[in-house]
């Protein structure tokens, strides 16, 4: 990675984090709890600059600009929100689910070819 991509990606969050701080603050707050909630169980895409992040900073927009409350806009429940988001997207959990299979089946590759 370049020196210069990295300013970029920078420039680009703090361009977002302009947005995010531009909403209304019921948006504010919902958008701090999404990013959070994303960054622990999200998809791998994520940290691929502000893509689905920005995203989501779009339909908040809307929202605002259409006066409606966040709620209104993600549901009541916005773990599920955010779920539907990634639904279609591999997740870090994925990963960690394949790599423990991967090892499992690898360990007992081993020992049976051993046993033999």
């Amino acid at each position: 990675m370049k020196i210069q991509d990295i300013i970029e990606g920078k420039k680009e969050w703090r361009a977002h984090m302009a947005r995010v701080k531009a909403l209304p603050q019921d948006y504010q707050f919902a958008y701090k709890e999404i990013q959070k909630y994303l960054f622990k169980v999200g998809p791998v895409q994520l940290t691929d600059g502000t893509g689905p992040l920005s995203e989501i900073v779009d339909f908040f927009e809307e929202g605002a600009a259409l006066g409606k409350h966040v709620l209104d806009v993600t549901g009541s429940d916005v773990a599920a929100f955010c779920d539907d988001l990634i639904k279609d997207s591999k997740t870090y959990s994925d990963l960690y689910q394949e790599a423990a299979c991967q090892a499992v089946n690898k360990a007992i590759k081993k020992a049976t070819d051993k046993a033999k």
